[in-house]
């Protein structure tokens, strides 16, 4: 009988920079008895990204850059993974050691999980201390923290059942977890497995881009969001100063500005395409 299989799905794109020293992370990873599967989904990469991949020992698998939806890239490596155990990973993500997947993996020993990644923060903002089960409760308060794709994993049989959406611009991770939660199972967020994946220093315009295209993605599946208007987001940017040390440093946080006009965009536009326009 073979041992069981953990796949790594890395999504990239123009990420020469950086996959190699992702997989080379992954390739040193400690899974006493399984063994590991790594699978790179290029989409439309203009530099080495995938020649640089299949050189450290990924199957690379291409796909256009105009066909791209982070949902798509995964159920992409996803339908072409061996693994009963499917993580995702994005090719900028780095596990801090080499004990980072036993870790992850360790968290299926219980059979109510669907999904499991890491946060340094809990959804009110203040530093895990210790992993959290979110459940469909849990979930309801904050709809918009849990699961991650960026580094998590899921069981390849629920996924098998339920693919990601590919049709959403962003979110579809959340969306996903949403799903097996309404159906009794649990997502485990553990401060354990939180990799080096930053994109809060990003330039204004990547940090806007990303807000709208997440909450674009959030507004589609989550009820109540296409109601946030003009006060919601005045109200949004005076009272929840969660991750600052003051009142007045979040306030005048430029790229907290971003990331709230962002995702007031994003609410917008999923607004206007549920009404047809």
């Amino acid at each position: 009988m073979s041992e069981p299989t953990v796949s790594v799905i890395v999504r990239a794109r123009d990420e020469a920079a950086s996959i190699g020293r992702c997989l080379e992370i992954m390739r040193g990873q400690r899974l006493d008895g399984r063994a590991l599967e790594l699978i790179v989904i290029d989409s439309g990469s203009r530099d080495a990204t995938a020649q640089l991949a299949r050189r450290d020992g990924a199957k690379v698998i291409a796909q256009p850059a105009s066909s791209f939806t982070f949902g798509g890239a995964l159920n992409l490596g996803c339908a072409n993974a061996r693994g009963d155990l499917l993580v995702a990973l994005s090719a900028h993500a780095f596990p801090p050691d080499e004990y980072w997947l036993a870790r992850l993996v360790a968290q299926f020993a219980d059979r109510s999980v669907a999904c499991a990644s890491g946060d340094a923060y809990g959804p009110d903002g203040s530093r895990l201390a210790a992993r959290v089960r979110q459940d469909l409760a849990l979930s309801a308060g904050r709809p918009d923290w849990g699961y991650s794709n960026a580094a998590g994993a899921i069981r390849a049989d629920l996924w098998r059942q339920r693919p990601f959406r590919d049709d959403l611009p962003g979110g579809e991770d959340k969306e996903w977890a949403s799903y097996w939660l309404a159906r009794g199972y649990v997502c485990v967020i553990d401060p354990a497995l939180t990799v080096d994946h930053d994109h809060t220093h990003d330039p204004l315009p990547a940090i806007y881009a990303r807000a709208r295209r997440e909450w674009e993605g959030f507004a589609s599946f989550l009820a109540g969001e296409g109601a946030y208007g003009a006060r919601e987001l005045v109200t949004e940017w005076w009272s929840d100063l969660r991750f600052y040390s003051s009142p007045a440093r979040a306030r005048l946080s430029h790229r907290r500005a971003a990331r709230l006009l962002g995702g007031y965009a994003g609410r917008r536009r999923a607004a206007r395409r549920r009404a047809g326009r």
